[in-house]
C-alpha cells in the first residue's frame, strides 16, 4: 500500500511539474510577446520621429541653397559685368595701341640721343626739380598743327628753338648759377617778364593773295597759355607760304589783303618776314637763308617728341592692358559660378521632390499606419494584463500541489528505506543517491582522461619510433662543432679588429692634436693677416687724404695761375707796362687770341702751354716801393682798394677835365664782358674736359681688367672642357682676341679641334661639332660666374647617340653644384636625369588644356652599360 501511493504521488507530482513547466513556458512566450510588442511600438514611434527631422532638415537645405543660389547669382551677374566692362576695355586698348603702333611706324625717325641731348634733358630735369618756375623748352611746350610746317617753325624758331622759358628774371638768373655750379653747358633763358614780345599785327591774318599765307604763331599749337608769350617773342609777326615765290612776294609787300592792294610802290613799308616750307626764310633786311639738308635734321626733333610722346602712351596702355587680362581671369570664375548655379538648381529640385514626396505620401501614410499598430499594441497589451494575473495564480496552486506531493513522497522514500540508510549512516536516501552520482561521474570523468592520455603517449611513442635519432644526433654533433670552430675564428676576428680600431683611435688622436696645432697656427695667420689689413685701410686712408690736401693744393695753384693771367690779360688791355726780367707780356697774351678759334681740347692744350710761358715771365719788383715789397695778404689786399679808390678819383677827375668817349666805354665793357663769358666757358669746358679725361681713363682700365680678367680664365678652361664633353684627349679648343690692347672693340677667335681630325674653321665643322663646341663655350663662361641653374632647349638636336651620351654625362657630373633642366626628345638624355616632366594636351571643357606629368627617377638604381 505505501508502495502504491509512493506511486501514485510520485505520478501526480511529476504531472504537475510538467504542467508548471508548461505554463512558465508559456507565461516566458507572452512575456517575450509583450517585450517584442513594445519594441515594434517604439522603433514605429523612432521612424515617424525621423522621417520628421529629415522633412525639417529637407527644408531648411532648400532654403539656404534658394538663399546661396541668389548669392550666386548676384555674383553671376557681377562677375558677368566685369568680364564684358573688361573685353570692352582690352579691346579699346588694342585698337588704341594698334593706332599708335601705326603712328609711330609712320614716323620712321632715328630716336637715337647723343650723350649731349641726354646731358640737355637731365639738366632740364633737375632745373624744373629745383626751381618751380621753369616751364620747359619751346620744343617740348609747343608743336606744329601739321607736319608740313616743321621745317618753317624750326627755322623761324632758329637759337631759340631749344630756349628754356622761365616765369621770371630771377629764375633764369638762378638757373644760370646753378649751371655754373654744375659746370653745364650754356643754355638761353626766355624770362616771360623781362622778354620785349610785341603783340601780333592782325591784319596780317586778312591777306589773300598769295593763298595759304598764315602767322607762324598761327600754325603753332600749345598748351600753356603762358607759352603764348614766348612765341609772340621767337616769331613775331613771322609768316609761312606754301613755297619760296609766295614767301618772296609777301617778304617784300606784294601781297593783297581783303580790303585793298599794297604794293612797293605804295611808298608805305610793308616788308615781313617770310618763311616757305621748305626753309628758306626772308628777313626784312632782305637777307636770304635756307639750308634744306641740316634743317630737316633738326626738325627731326618734333617727330623725335612725337615718339617720346607715343612711346609713353604705348607703355602705359601696355600697363593697361596687362592689367586688364588679369581680369580676363574672372572668366573662370563666371564658369566656376554657373555650374555651382546649375548643381544648387538640380540640388534644389531633387530635394523639393523628396520633401513632397515624403510629406504627401510617406510621412502622412506612415504615420496612420505607425498610429494604427501602436493602437493594436495598446489594446493587444491591456488584453494581456488580466490573462498573466490569471496564470500567475494558477501556478501559485500547483507549486503549492507540488509541494505537497514532494512531502508526501520522501516520508514514503524514508519509510521504505529507512533500514539501509542506517546501514551505511546517511540520513535519508536522497542524500546517497545524490553521493553515488556524484562518484559515478568523477569516476567516468577520470576514465575518459586517463583513455585519453594514452592515446597520446601510444601517439608520441609512435613517431619517436618511425624517426631516425641516431642521424638526426649525428647531424646536429656536427652542428656544434661548426660552430664552435666560427665562435674560434670570431673571436680571432674580433681580437684583429680591436687592435685596428685601437690603431686607428692613436692615429685619429695624433690627426686631432696636429688640427688644433694648425688651427691655432692658423688663427695666429689670419690675426695677422687682419692687422696688415687694418694697417693697409689705415695707409689708404692716409693716401686719400694727402691726395685731397694734394688736389687741393693743385686746384688753389691753378686758381693762382688764372689770376696771375688774368691780371696779365687786364694789364695788357689797360696798356700798363710791367717791368720784366726776360720775356715780353705781349707774348703769352697774343696766343689766347690765336686759340680761341680752335676746338676745346686744343684749347686746354694751349692753355697750359700759356700758363706755362706765364710762368717763365718773371717779373722786375725792383722798381717797386720797399715798403710794398714785403706786404702780407690783407695788407695787399687793403693797398690794392687804396689803389683802385685812387684810380676811381683820376678817371672822376678825368672825366671833369674832358667828355668821355662813351662808345669807347661801352666797347670795353662789351669786350670784358665776351672776355669773360668766354674765360668761364673755356676753364668749365677745360675742366670738363680733365675731369672727363681722367672718368674716361678709369672706365678704360677698368673695362680692360674686368674683361681680360673673364677672358683669361674662359680662354683657360674651355680646352678642359672641350676635351671633357668629348671624352678624347685629343680634342683641342682655342679662344683668342683680334686685338690685343683692346679687345673688346674687336672679334674673338675660337677654334676647336674634333677627335680624330685634323684642324678645320669653325665653319666648316658638323652640327654636332659645333654644338659641342658652343656647350664648351657656354660651361667654360659658367665656370668664370657660375648661375643657380640652366635652362638648356634641345640641345641635342644635331647629336647623334653617342655624343648625346656624352653631353648627358657631362651634365650629371655638374649637377653637384648646378640644376639642368634640359628640354630634350632624345631617349638617351632620359637615362641619365633624375627626374622627368612631361606636357601633354587634354581635352576640357570647350578648350585644350596643357597637363603635366612627372616621373622621380632617383629612386630607381642606375642602368649598367649591358642594359
Amino acid at each position: 500500500m505505501p508502495r502504491e501511493d509512493r506511486q501514485k504521488s510520485t505520478q501526480k507530482s511529476k504531472n504537475c511539474s510538467v504542467s508548471n513547466k508548461m505554463t512558465k513556458k508559456n507565461w516566458t512566450r507572452r512575456g517575450g510577446k509583450k517585450g517584442e510588442l513594445h519594441t515594434q511600438q517604439k522603433q514605429k514611434m523612432k521612424e515617424l520621429t525621423e522621417a520628421k527631422s529629415r522633412a525639417e532638415k529637407l527644408r531648411e537645405y532648400i532654403v539656404t541653397s534658394k538663399k546661396t543660389l541668389a548669392d550666386h547669382k548676384k555674383l553671376k551677374t557681377n562677375l558677368e559685368r566685369d568680364v564684358e566692362n573688361t573685353c570692352v576695355r582690352i579691346r579699346e586698348i588694342n585698337i588704341e595701341l594698334e593706332d599708335v603702333m601705326k603712328r609711330q611706324g609712320d614716323a620712321k625717325v632715328d630716336r637715337t640721343e647723343n650723350s649731349r641731348q641726354k646731358g640737355r634733358a637731365e639738366l632740364l630735369e633737375n632745373l624744373r626739380r629745383l626751381f618751380s618756375g621753369v616751364h620747359g623748352r619751346v620744343l617740348n611746350l609747343c608743336e606744329p598743327i601739321h607736319s608740313k610746317y616743321k621745317i618753317a617753325i624750326t627755322k623761324v624758331l632758329g637759337k631759340y628753338m631749344y630756349a628754356i622759358v622761365v616765369d621770371t628774371e630771377k629764375t633764369a638768373r638762378d638757373c644760370i648759377c646753378y649751371m655754373k655750379e654744375q659746370c653745364a653747358e650754356p643754355e638761353t633763358f626766355l624770362p616771360l617778364d623781362y622778354i620785349d614780345a610785341k603783340p601780333v599785327n592782325e591784319q596780317l591774318r586778312e591777306i589773300r593773295e598769295p593763298r595759304g599765307v598764315k602767322l607762324v604763331i598761327d600754325v603753332i599749337k600749345y598748351e600753356l597759355p603762358v607759352v603764348k608769350r614766348a612765341l609772340q617773342f621767337t616769331c613775331g609777326n613771322s609768316l609761312v607760304c606754301e613755297n619760296a615765290d609766295d614767301a618772296r612776294k609777301v617778304a617784300f609787300g606784294q601781297y593783297q589783303r581783303n580790303k585793298g592792294t599794297y604794293r612797293a610802290e605804295d611808298h608805305f613799308p610793308r616788308r615781313n618776314q617770310a618763311v616757305a616750307l621748305d626753309g628758306t626764310l626772308f628777313q626784312k633786311s632782305g637777307v636770304i637763308s635756307g639750308g634744306a639738308t641740316d634743317l630737316k635734321k633738326k626738325a627731326q626733333r618734333w617727330d623725335d617728341k612725337v615718339l617720346h610722346g607715343l612711346q609713353s602712351r604705348k607703355e602705359k596702355l601696355a600697363e593697361d592692358l596687362k592689367q586688364e587680362m588679369k581680369g580676363r581671369r574672372k572668366e573662370a570664375d563666371l564658369q566656376n559660378v554657373i555650374t555651382q548655379i546649375e548643381g544648387l538648381k538640380m540640388r534644389i529640385k531633387y530635394s523639393q521632390n523628396d520633401l513632397e514626396n515624403t510629406e504627401n505620401g510617406g510621412i502622412v501614410g506612415h504615420a496612420e499606419r505607425i498610429n494604427k499598430k501602436v493602437a493594436e499594441l495598446d489594446l493587444e497589451l491591456q488584453n494581456f494584463e488580466p490573462r498573466f494575473m490569471e496564470i500567475e495564480e494558477r501556478m501559485r496552486n500547483r507549486e503549492s500541489e507540488i509541494g505537497n506531493y514532494r512531502s508526501t513522497m520522501n516520508e514514503v522514500e524514508d519509510d521504505v528505506f529507512r533500514k539501509f540508510c542506517v546501514q551505511i549512516g546517511v540520513p535519508n536516501i536522497r542524500v546517497y543517491e545524490e553521493r553515488e552520482l556524484r562518484k559515478q561521474q568523477e569516476t567516468l570523468k577520470k576514465r575518459l582522461e586517463f583513455d585519453n592520455q594514452k592515446s597520446r603517449l601510444t601517439n608520441q611513442l609512435e613517431y619517436e619510433q618511425s624517426l631516425d635519432t641516431r642521424q638526426n644526433v649525428t647531424k646536429w654533433r656536427d652542428t656544434i662543432k661548426n660552430d664552435e670552430s666560427n665562435i674560434d675564428k670570431h673571436k680571432q676576428e674580433e681580437k684583429k679588429a680591436m687592435e685596428l680600431i685601437r690603431e686607428t683611435e692613436a692615429q685619429l688622436q695624433k690627426l686631432k692634436d696636429k688640427k688644433v696645432e694648425r688651427k691655432k697656427k692658423n688663427d695666429e695667420k689670419v690675426a695677422e693677416v687682419e692687422e696688415f689689413r687694418r694697417d693697409l685701410a689705415k695707409c689708404n686712408k692716409e693716401m686719400s687724404q694727402y691726395q685731397k690736401i694734394l688736389s687741393a693744393q693743385e686746384l688753389k695753384i691753378e686758381q693762382k695761375r688764372e689770376v696771375r693771367h688774368s691780371l696779365l690779360q687786364q694789364c695788357k688791355m689797360e696798356d700798363i707796362n710791367l717791368p720784366t726780367l726776360g720775356g715780353d707780356i705781349d707774348d703769352p697774351t697774343q696766343d689766347t687770341s690765336d686759340s680761341q678759334s680752335l676746338g676745346a681740347s686744343q684749347n686746354t692744350q694751349n692753355t697750359s702751354l700759356l700758363y706755362d710761358k706765364e710762368e717763365r715771365l718773371k717779373i722786375n719788383y725792383k722798381k717797386l716801393r720797399n715798403d710794398l715789397r714785403d706786404l702780407d695778404a690783407d695788407e695787399v689786399e687793403s693797398e690794392n682798394d687804396r689803389l683802385h679808390n685812387r684810380q676811381n678819383e683820376l678817371q672822376n677827375t678825368i672825366q671833369r677835365i674832358a667828355a668821355p668817349n662813351m662808345k669807347a666805354l661801352s666797347h670795353l665793357d662789351e669786350v670784358k664782358s665776351r672776355y669773360h663769358e668766354s674765360k668761364d666757358q673755356f676753364d668749365n669746358i677745360r675742366k670738363k674736359a680733365k675731369k672727363s679725361k681722367q672718368e674716361f681713363e678709369s672706365v678704360k682700365k677698368s673695362r680692360f681688367q674686368s674683361f681680360n680678367q673673364c677672358f683669361d680664365f674662359v680662354a683657360a678652361k674651355i680646352d678642359d672642357i672641350y676635351k671633357d664633353l668629348s671624352r678624347n684627349n685629343s680634342a683641342q679648343a682655342f679662344l683668342g682676341s683680334e686685338n690685343a690692347e683692346e679687345p673688346y672693340l674687336e672679334g674673338t677667335t675660337y677654334n676647336c679641334v674634333a677627335p680624330g681630325k685634323r684642324f678645320r674653321p669653325m665653319d666648316n665643322l658638323s652640327g654636332g661639332e659645333k654644338t659641342v663646341a658652343a656647350l664648351a663655350l657656354i660651361f667654360a663662361i659658367h665656370k668664370y660666374q657660375p648661375s643657380p641653374f640652366f635652362v638648356l632647349d634641345e640641345i641635342d638636336a644635331a647629336l647623334d647617340n653617342t655624343n648625346i651620351g656624352k653631353v648627358a654625362e657631362y651634365i650629371k657630373s655638374m649637377s653637384k653644384s648646378v640644376q639642368c633642366i634640359v628640354i630634350s626628345l632624345k631617349e638617351e638624355f632620359y637615362n641619365k636625369v633624375d627626374a622627368l616632366v612631361g606636357i601633354y594636351p587634354e581635352q576640357g571643357d570647350g578648350c585644350i588644356a596643357s597637363k603635366v606629368v612627372s616621373l622621380d627617377l632617383s629612386c630607381y638604381p642606375e642602368a649598367s652599360g649591358d642594359q
